[in-house]
């Protein structure tokens, strides 16, 4: 049990932001590509990738290991949802971008919605 906590508390993020349902957010982790190279050894090439859309759920207080937070954007009409492990070694930094006021714990009925109806209402 002692070496799951110690696990835990070395993967666990100091500086994540307050992370809110309706919060539009902007997620950049890492990823790496397989490059094989001429004598066919492949080599790791890694590079970054922003992922911004509106936070719809949030699975567990962010100050434990294990949270994740699903994100949801809509690239070229269509709606792609991603579940991020917020303590994970991949993600690079989370920013917040925008904040909304929002009535429900999962915003899950954005799903439906397109255009104006979508449209959440702005915290200041």
């Amino acid at each position: 049990m002692q070496l799951l906590e110690n696990h835990e508390i070395f993967y666990k993020k100091k500086d994540l932001p307050d992370l809110c349902v309706g919060d539009t957010a902007t997620v950049t982790i890492y990823l790496e590509l397989p490059k094989e190279q001429a004598d066919g050894e492949k080599k790791e090439k890694e590079r970054t990738q922003a992922y911004e859309g509106v936070i719809i759920s949030k699975h567990r207080n962010t100050k434990e290991p294990n949270a994740t937070i699903t994100v949801r954007k809509v690239s070229q009409e269509v709606g792609i949802e991603k579940v991020f492990l917020v303590n994970s070694p991949w993600i690079k930094d989370i920013k917040i971008i925008s904040r909304a006021r929002v009535r429900r714990a999962k915003l899950y009925y954005l799903r439906e919605r397109t255009g104006k109806s979508a449209r959440l209402k702005r915290r200041f």
